[in-house]
């Protein structure tokens, strides 16, 4: 017999309390999901569907299709064979003759993206493009204006970027691309550069992540275990890098590690170095910097956790016959996992993102995906390139979490 049934037989036949707590159950929930609805709102608003539609960039052709709507309809009634049929081209003699010189660089820079080559295609038709052409002359027509027009190879990129969407950035954001015949195939040459941007990003940002580990571990013991006066001032030099701006934070460290910085003169003042050391504009000055930056987020979940380990435990191991390193193997580090685990989370989220660091003090081989997430949406404009990359990241991201909590413990995550 259920709970309800039971509730309802030992109240009466009418059920008028069981039906009082349900209506009581209905109410409290109701309430509770008005309480976060706000909060639910402000959250999809304002970072669920602006990150939605800009991944949606990587894969959305519809600009494409809106300038050039007979040609993409027309391609595809074509099976890619040998050269497309007179419709073809006459959809484009007629999509491409009433744009002006501004509109066809529009239209040929996106197909610029997939084949170079393709923006001076469109624009020099547009400008030398006939008022009429004959019936049946529309290819050799336009074939006479550039010869392109007659390339397989122009024709088929054509094809494929005639549906509403496709798979060029989301491809190209990996080092590969779809060759004339469908195949996707590696990009050669000084191209590929993407797989290796997402290694030396995976590879910087777990580094700093380790090196924020290593240092932050015992700065939080120190702060975990020292009197309440002691542990409030050290938590003061903690917090005051927040109190100022990331831009300002990095720029002190190229004052710092310039090669006329106080670092270099420091050490030839002292007589340890003739020559000023390179400590800026290469790796280990994004490391140094990145550390610096970042340390906070990996000192403060560890303290959290730390505070609440209690020292009985490990005056009982100690007296159980346990050294200090058993102790600490056995006891101490397995109760501060979750601080540990959500501080490496919080350091290499923060880091794989990292931007405004890597450009100010690393050299051109050290820039980070966020550079380039930026440099493809504010300089080059191309969104779907960006998307693309921010996508991969995401991925990347939600994998790191994935295994991390697979490796520990989802539970471990949580910091009580």
């Amino acid at each position: 017999m259920t709970a309800s049934a039971t509730l309802t037989g030992t109240v009466g036949n009418d059920g008028s309390l069981y039906r009082q707590v349900k209506r009581s159950q209905r109410r409290h929930l109701r309430n509770m999901l008005l309480l976060m609805a706000p909060s639910v709102v402000l959250v999809a608003l304002f970072f669920v569907v602006p990150v939605a539609l800009f991944m949606f960039r990587s894969v959305d052709n519809s600009d494409l299709l809106a300038k050039l709507p007979q040609t993409t309809s027309a391609m595809q009634a074509w099976d890619g064979k040998n050269l497309p049929p007179e419709a073809v081209y006459e959809a484009a003699f007629h999509d491409l003759k009433p744009m002006t010189e501004a509109q066809a660089a529009g239209v040929g820079r996106g197909l610029n993206y997939v084949l170079p080559g393709f923006r001076s295609l469109i624009v020099k038709t547009v400008n030398n493009l006939p008022d009429t052409l004959a019936a049946g002359q529309f290819q050799a027509g336009m074939t006479a204006i550039d010869a392109r027009w007659s390339d397989p190879v122009y024709m088929a990129t054509l094809r494929q970027q005639s549906g509403p969407l496709t798979l060029f950035q989301l491809l190209a954001a990996v080092d590969l691309r779809i060759d004339e015949d469908g195949n996707v195939v590696d990009v050669e040459g000084e191209a590929a550069v993407f797989r290796g941007l997402f290694l030396r990003t995976l590879g910087t940002s777990l580094v700093v992540t380790l090196l924020c580990l290593v240092i932050g571990y015992p700065v939080a013991h120190v702060m975990a275990t020292a009197s309440p006066s002691t542990a409030r001032k050290l938590m003061l030099l903690v917090l005051v890098p927040f109190w100022t701006s990331l831009l300002v934070r990095t720029t002190a460290w190229v004052i710092l590690l310039q090669t006329e910085g106080v670092v270099n003169n420091s050490l030839r003042w002292l007589g340890l170095i003739d020559e000023p050391l390179k400590l800026i504009y290469n790796q280990g000055g994004v490391y140094i910097a990145m550390v610096h930056v970042l340390l906070p987020y990996m000192i403060l979940p560890l303290y959290s956790v730390m505070q609440n380990v209690q020292p009985n435990h490990l005056k009982a191991a100690a007296s159980l016959g346990a050294g200090p390193l058993e102790v600490f193997r056995s006891i101490y580090f397995p109760l501060t996992m979750p601080g540990v685990a959500a501080g490496c989370l919080l350091v290499f989220v923060s880091s794989v993102g990292f931007y405004v660091t890597p450009a100010l003090v690393g050299g051109p081989s050290d820039q980070m995906i966020g550079y380039f997430i930026a440099y493809f949406t504010n300089a080059s404009v191309n969104w779907g390139l960006a998307a693309a990359l921010g996508t991969y990241l995401l991925l990347m991201i939600a994998l790191v979490y994935f295994v991390v909590g697979r490796l520990v413990g989802f539970d471990k995550l949580r910091i009580r």
